[in-house]
């Protein structure tokens, strides 16, 4: 009974504002409040970051439909760079230049940075050269809006047959090995009783506009999928 009693004090304390105990009260009860609201705000910020790179892309994704709508549903990719496009950069070094030309869709460069990329250091602050050394994602130099299922963009830390993709163009044939190296989003996976081995997984963007958190399987399958026999990509 009086446990009871005490559980219904802490809920509704006495309402006399000059009562010590009703101060102590309301002290502890905001105390308890207070603790628990910055718990939940640490548990939201900690799984923040994964989310943010899919957002990347569904945006990266979008920019590139709201280009095509305005240039007869092409890419910039398959229009030529004296009609405002891309197309004479995708055999050269400057093919990042592509997500300058889509400047005004993207709106700011965060959106082609993920916040799990160590390698290039942080989200460029404007859309000059600079921007070079600052974006996360690939591009599918081929993807076209009549190829629902190629891949258009996405997580540019490869390993092709094993050994990292560097910057510049990857060309993956169908029997090649592509996978994604654990410094972005990598999980562990159990093997016999004791052993994790920690694995990459990465994020797509494809050509309908949705974006895929895949496994090296599922990367696998995906290009199996692109209508392509070979995926042409260039990584910045």
């Amino acid at each position: 009974m009086l446990e009871n009693q005490a559980y219904e004090n802490s809920l509704h304390p006495p309402t006399e504002s000059g009562d010590d105990t009703y101060r102590g009260h309301r002290r502890d009860f905001n105390h308890r409040i207070s603790g628990f609201h910055f718990f939940a705000s640490d548990d939201i910020t900690s799984t923040h970051l994964p989310h943010q790179c899919t957002n990347n892309l569904k945006q990266t994704g979008l920019a590139y439909k709201i280009w095509a709508g305005d240039n007869h549903d092409k890419y910039p990719m398959e229009i030529s760079v004296t009609n405002g496009g891309a197309m004479e950069l995708m055999t050269t070094p400057d093919a990042w230049k592509v997500f300058q030309v889509m400047s005004n869709e993207l709106s700011t460069p965060k959106v082609i940075y993920c916040p799990e990329d160590s390698l290039h250091g942080s989200a460029a602050t404007n859309w000059g050269d600079d921007l070079k050394n600052k974006i996360s994602y690939f591009i599918g130099v081929d993807a076209n809006d009549a190829l629902p299922s190629a891949i258009l963009s996405g997580d540019g830390n490869f390993l092709l047959n094993d050994a990292p993709a560097n910057y510049g163009f990857v060309n993956v044939i169908s029997n090649a090995t592509l996978a994604w190296d654990t410094t972005r989003h990598g999980g562990e996976t159990k093997q016999g009783w004791f052993t994790k081995v920690k694995t990459g997984t990465g994020n797509i963007g494809l050509a309908d506009g949705s974006v895929q958190s895949l496994s090296q399987s599922g990367l696998t399958n995906q290009l199996h999928q692109t209508g392509f026999v070979t995926n042409r990509f260039f990584i910045p």
